[in-house]
């Protein structure tokens, strides 16, 4: 029988060359385990991205009140899960604010909400609720009176992942 020599903590081992072929197919089941478990966590992460979390695609058209005053606008971009576009603008009237989006498209997603933010990192955010739409003209109420000094973007943001799908710095 042959053998070969295997090095385990600076003893020498003789073992059979059949003890070899064992010790790599039990390597190689190891990296299929590993595989089988890497493709099941993206199996799962994309079954949460199923039609029952994800945010409607109709066309809304929703419209702030003509007599309000617009106070801070934006255009949306950065959309790192896919394009995003449309325009941020937020009004005021009778001491409330409203946040309005226009002509606004994004990619589909779990969980997205319409965040009012400090930074872009969705640190320090009010949260305006969940996305209405993939498309058209949606209205936010914003709640208290929040410095826009501070809180300077709208964020589309996901919840369940953590992760921006889109941004927009609020301007006078």
């Amino acid at each position: 029988m042959r053998h070969t020599e295997l090095k385990t903590q600076g003893a020498v081992n003789r073992i059979p060359i059949d003890g070899v072929k064992k010790i790599n197919s039990k390597n190689k089941i190891r990296k299929m385990n590993k595989l089988l478990l890497a493709f099941s966590f993206v199996a799962v992460m994309a079954a949460a991205c199923n039609k029952q979390n994800a945010t409607p695609t109709g066309m809304i058209d929703e419209m702030v009140d003509t007599t309000a005053s617009l106070n801070y606008t934006g255009m949306f971009c950065c959309g790192v899960e896919g394009p995003v576009s449309g325009t941020v603008n937020v009004y005021m009237k009778d001491g409330k604010y409203q946040l309005e989006l226009t002509d606004f498209t994004v990619t589909n997603g779990p969980d997205l909400h319409v965040y009012l933010a400090k930074e872009v990192e969705a640190i320090n955010f009010i949260d305006l609720g969940k996305l209405k739409s993939t498309n058209g003209n949606q209205v936010y109420d914003i709640t208290g009176t929040p410095d826009f000094a501070m809180y300077k973007y709208a964020l589309i943001y996901c919840q369940q992942f953590s992760v921006l799908f889109g941004q927009s710095e609020l301007q006078k």
